[in-house]
């Protein structure tokens, strides 16, 4: 069961991940000899101030930067090494990405943003599976409006119904609360974790809330750029 990590089949893996980045003396080491594996279906917190990794490790995971040292496994891939078009690839097949700031296509309607990752792995049912997504978080009666017609927490949907629908493996999220109010937050949160449970899909969750972290399976601090604690929360027993 998610939680009992070990039991577990192993989908992510990151062993003695070094990333510095800038230039010549604005250089700065971000990431220091990480260590981290996570479990097939297991949902993940990872806490720590400001400026302590957490963004970049979730961006090393999805391939979006890539480690200066060290092995990074995900969904059976060793992705080091990959070429950007590799990348691409693999992201638009095992990891969807939910940012705090929606990033939504402004000149595509919810429809279209949602069916594009699907048209670019060459889905023939592309439309047809976005409607299906973005009904399912709730979204049926917006599929024509555009990201300027939305309020924040349907932008937000919109986002989670395009990093779902190619049915990824992995779903990172950064912050995904960060730019909503309380209230609203708070339905992005439980439609969150009612499909990652719902589908079984694993779950790597940045944010500074500890009740929030308190809802995955397990939480992981970071500090200067590297894991400091792990501990299983009482969603896991």
């Amino acid at each position: 069961m998610p939680g009992e990590f070990g039991l577990q089949q192993t989908v992510i893996e990151l062993q003695d991940v070094e990333l510095a980045l800038g230039e010549g003396a604005s250089r700065v080491q971000v990431l220091t000899d990480v260590h981290f594996s996570v479990g097939r279906g297991e949902s993940v917190a990872i806490l720590g101030p400001s400026g302590s990794g957490k963004s970049t490790l979730l961006m090393v995971i999805a391939g979006l930067e890539a480690a200066d040292r060290g092995s990074v496994r995900v969904a059976g891939t060793e992705i080091t090494g990959l070429n950007e078009d590799s990348l691409a690839r693999f992201r638009g097949r095992n990891v969807g990405i939910v940012f705090q700031s929606f990033h939504l296509i402004a000149n595509m309607t919810a429809l279209e943003n949602v069916a594009v990752p699907l048209e670019l792995a060459g889905a023939a049912d592309a439309f047809e599976r976005a409607r299906a997504e973005i009904e399912a978080v709730g979204l049926g009666g917006r599929l024509q409006h555009y990201p300027g017609q939305l309020s924040g927490g349907e932008q937000q949907r919109v986002a989670i119904a395009r990093a779902l629908a190619p049915e990824p493996a992995i779903l990172v999220a950064d912050e995904p609360t960060g730019n909503l109010d309380g209230e609203t937050g708070a339905q992005i949160v439980d439609l969150i974790f009612a499909t990652q449970q719902q589908r079984k899909t694993t779950l790597l969750l940045v944010t500074h809330d500890i009740r929030l972290a308190s809802r995955c399976d397990r939480v992981v601090r970071m500090r200067s750029g590297t894991i400091e604690a792990e501990a299983a929360t009482l969603a896991a027993q």
